[in-house]
């Protein structure tokens, strides 16, 4: 029997404020905390496991996820695309499509589309799972 080990959160690498608001597509390494707004697509840069999202309860996303980890106590609006875990916390938020290799859902939380299981045989996202951007970039 495979031993799983405990996911451990990195650290912050970038804190985006609660007073903060960004318009466009964001990108990240290693751990991003938002207690700010994002109007845009939210990315993880490396195909790190460990690439982790953190959204404090002040925090809003109006686009599209596409991260290893998430932990959400905010609102997203837009598609999460996560390819290890996801944890929503009880006033989470999602509106849209939550793909997910592991979930675990707090009581109170709420997701207003479908939950989606991603395969473990899966290495990673399949095209379709990418950002529009990247797929952009690969047909060059």
């Amino acid at each position: 029997m495979r031993r799983k080990h405990k996911f451990r959160v990195p650290r912050f690498t970038t804190v985006i404020g609660r007073d903060a608001a960004i318009r466009g597509d964001l990108s990240f390494s290693g751990g991003l905390h938002l207690d700010g707004r994002v109007e845009g697509h939210v990315l993880s840069q490396d195909d790190d496991s460990r690439a982790t999202l953190t959204v404090s309860e002040l925090g809003q996303i109006e686009g599209d996820v596409h991260v290893a980890n998430l932990i959400l106590n905010g609102t997203v609006r837009g598609d999460v695309y996560a390819t290890e875990r996801v944890e929503l916390a009880e006033k989470a938020r999602v509106t849209g499509k939550v793909h997910y290799r592991m979930l675990e859902m707090a009581m109170g939380a709420e997701v207003n589309g479908e939950l989606v299981l991603l395969e473990d045989g899966l290495d990673a996202a399949p095209p379709a799972l990418l950002p529009k951007a990247t797929a952009d970039k690969d047909e060059s």
